[in-house]
């Protein structure tokens, strides 16, 4: 008495459900990782250009506090910032914003600073803006993120 086998392929086709599953879940796993990896790196250059715009700010302030720097009618010529020169950094008139640009740590700062000479509430804006790539890479750089800091005293 012969038995008959119908069950024939019947592993065949189980094995390639089973890796089908796998191979899915496989690359589900892989999709979310890759968005981790790339959001926790937006928060890191986050806090790269937040630093930078906060380094820059504390710059300007420090320079102004201090030296007097962006009130003078005279060029002057001597800030530094991380033994970085800032350039020229002349008074036109109140109102008008002087601006340099350096880069702490390889990363670029954008400041801008205006005195206001309004008698009854004088103050100073000292604008800041950071970035997580070099001045010149900005442009270029599908990636770049600015943060600013503004001070008013």
């Amino acid at each position: 008495m012969r038995i008959k086998n119908n069950q024939r392929g019947f592993t065949l086709l189980l094995a390639t459900i089973t890796a089908s599953l796998l191979l899915i879940l496989g690359a589900a796993i892989f999709s979310i990782t890759k968005k981790e990896v790339m959001l926790s790196s937006i928060g890191r250059d986050s806090q790269f250009a937040f630093y930078a715009a906060d380094t820059a700010a504390e710059c300007a302030l420090y320079w102004d506090v201090r030296h007097d720097a962006f009130s003078s009618t005279t060029s002057f010529t001597t800030a530094t910032c991380d033994a970085q020169s800032l350039g020229a950094l002349t008074f036109v008139a109140y109102g008008t914003p002087m601006t340099f640009e350096y880069q702490p740590n390889g990363y670029c700062a954008r400041v801008s600073v205006t005195k206001n000479n309004d008698p009854n509430q004088p103050e100073t804006t000292v604008y800041s803006r950071g970035y997580n790539s070099t001045c010149l890479g900005i442009e270029t750089n599908p990636r770049a993120l600015e943060r600013a800091v503004q001070l008013t005293y």
